[in-house]
């Protein structure tokens, strides 16, 4: 087992197998993964900082097994910040704090190719800072008609007077998520906003949306899975790789994009690569910012 030494923000870190094929059809290395997420850092740890990291690890590359990780490996170095919190509703666990770019090069020294993390961050477990539409398209439909969804999504939700922004799920999928950041909704609160206007949407438009998770209901149409705002799920982070047969990342797209992409219709033009993904960031900065910062109040429906 190759290894190499380095220096990362004064840390010492011990890196491993960094010729090793995880992306072996596209020839993409461990090394060219430590590379794509020191070079992305300073866009994807803001939205990494103090969730509860849930690693996805392909030690052998993504056309192997692979396992997750919710607890926070016990070899850690010792500067890797954690936090206790709950698995379930009594079983408490450690989890990785991914706040700074030397834990996030130890983590994708791991292999941990995917980043996936809560709504809320740990300190607020029932308290999420956003809310969540993650579109999936069923058998016979796509990411162009997911991107028809986000765009009628966006009307409606703008109708209320919620801002929302739209990234790929560096899959088959859209995420449209609506920042808050007030402190003043609850889980219950964004999973019953969220199923309800699932279901508006599925009212007036059944043959294109489905508010509901059977496989036979999503055929040919876009399931909206409300049921991610909770406080025991994750999402991809943005940015994060992908475990797919090439490095696709989750990446932000502006409306305007999303419009063109739709009109376009090719899925394959919604795949952001790594290369893409750092040299766009760069470029225009981070489109997720507002996540962050932009506080909302959920109206009553």
């Amino acid at each position: 087992m190759s290894k190499k030494v380095v220096d990362v923000n004064g840390k010492r870190l011990v890196l491993s197998n960094l010729e090793k094929d995880l992306y072996p059809s596209a020839g993409f290395t461990k090394a060219h993964v430590l590379e794509y997420y020191s070079r992305i850092s300073r866009f994807i740890l803001p939205h990494l900082k103090d969730r509860a990291l849930t690693l996805k690890r392909f030690p052998e590359g993504v056309e192997k097994e692979f396992f997750f990780e919710k607890r926070c490996p016990s070899y850690r170095p010792s500067w890797v910040k954690t936090a206790d919190t709950f698995y379930g509703e009594k079983e408490r666990m450690t989890v990785c704090l991914v706040n700074d770019l030397d834990t996030l090069v130890w983590v994708a020294n791991l292999a941990s190719l995917e980043l996936h993390v809560p709504l809320a961050r740990v300190k607020f477990r029932e308290t999420p800072d956003s809310m969540v539409f993650d579109l999936d398209p069923g058998d016979e439909a796509d990411i162009v008609d997911c991107a028809h969804v986000a765009l009628i999504l966006r009307d409606l939700l703008s109708s209320l007077k919620l801002a929302c922004y739209v990234k790929t799920s560096g899959k088959k999928g859209l995420h449209v998520y609506v920042p808050l950041n007030l402190k003043d909704a609850i889980f219950e609160d964004t999973k019953k906003f969220s199923k309800a206007v699932a279901e508006v949407m599925q009212r007036n438009y059944p043959d294109l949306v489905t508010a509901k998770m059977s496989k036979e209901q999503r055929r040919g149409r876009v399931f909206i899975n409300w049921s991610q705002n909770d406080s025991s799920k994750t999402m991809i982070c943005v940015y994060s790789l992908r475990a797919r047969t090439e490095p696709i990342i989750s990446f932000p797209l502006t409306w305007n994009e999303v419009e063109s992409l739709e009109s376009e219709g090719d899925p394959k033009k919604f795949e952001i690569t790594h290369s893409e993904a750092v040299g766009r960031a760069e470029k225009v900065g981070d489109l997720f910012g507002d996540m962050i910062l932009k506080e909302q109040k959920l109206p009553y429906l």
